[in-house]
């Protein structure tokens, strides 16, 4: 365990430094919404880290070094491409620096701070399982590898579903009801949820697993309380109006379920 503690504050303070460079980068395009994919691409570096520097069992070092990675990479790329290059500045950026005034560049520094204490947060179950020596997986972790692939098919298909909705010219103003967004209205951000809660299953089989279950904690409580779904439903009812009412009324806020009598 004092091994994982040294590779822990290592992972702090190269998080810590390549968000630094980060702020530069994002005030010199002015653009901060830079920070999300590459928070996503940096907890896949740091889960590929522990994979090959930790001692643990092998098997259960590929698995989570694949679960980090293959959850990163995927989302960092759709970020990238589908949310920041060549597109207008993230909307809830736009207001939150707006709202910092003059000195927004040491907030927007402090941010970029957090996300690196998140990044190093959120790679703490990739560490715990990769520092297990106990050979074999268990029951448990077998049971969770099925559920991170059932949450991760299930983001990537919501996010698809909703680039394709959005790419045909006639749907813009209106909500996208395809798919999965039949039966929730985040469902790409409860499958995020998952992801979390599977990876939490994962560690505990391990010493000291008990810590990630703060990972879906954490997640759950920025998707509800923060700069998940709040802001995203006060910008869908400021450029939908009426049409996103009327899907807010049919339509489950988070958990998939079956529309209301009449959803279209």
């Amino acid at each position: 365990m004092q091994t994982a503690a040294v590779f822990l504050f290592g992972a702090l303070v190269f998080s810590a430094v390549l968000m630094s460079a980060l702020w530069l980068a994002a005030k010199r395009i002015n653009k901060a919404s830079i920070v999300d994919p590459a928070w996503a691409f940096l907890i896949a570096g740091l889960a590929l880290f522990y994979a090959v520097a930790a001692s643990g069992d092998p098997a259960r070092r590929f698995a989570a070094a694949f679960m980090g990675a293959a959850w990163g990479t995927r989302l960092g790329f759709f970020i990238l491409f589908f949310r920041v290059a060549g597109k207008p500045e993230d909307p809830r950026y736009r207001e939150l620096l707006a709202s910092w005034g003059e000195n927004r560049d040491l907030k927007l520094y402090r941010f970029f701070m957090l996300q690196a204490l998140a990044a190093a947060v959120f790679s703490i179950p990739f560490l715990i399982v990769s520092s297990n020596q106990r050979p074999g997986l268990t029951w448990l972790e077998w049971t969770s590898l099925g559920l991170w692939a059932a949450a991760f098919v299930g983001e990537t298909l919501a996010d698809l579903q909703l680039e394709a909705f959005k790419a045909v010219p006639a749907n813009k103003g209106l909500t996208c009801r395809d798919g999965l967004w039949k039966y929730s209205r985040h469902p790409n951000y409860f499958f995020e949820f998952m992801i979390w809660c599977s990876a939490a299953l994962f560690s505990l089989s391990s010493p000291l697993g008990f810590a990630a279950l703060l990972c879906p904690a954490l997640i759950f409580h920025f998707l509800f309380n923060v700069t998940g779904i709040p802001k995203a439903e006060e910008q869908a009812l400021r450029s939908r109006g009426e049409d996103y009412r009327d899907y807010q009324r049919r339509t489950s806020k988070f958990f998939p379920w079956f529309p209301k009598e009449g959803a279209l």
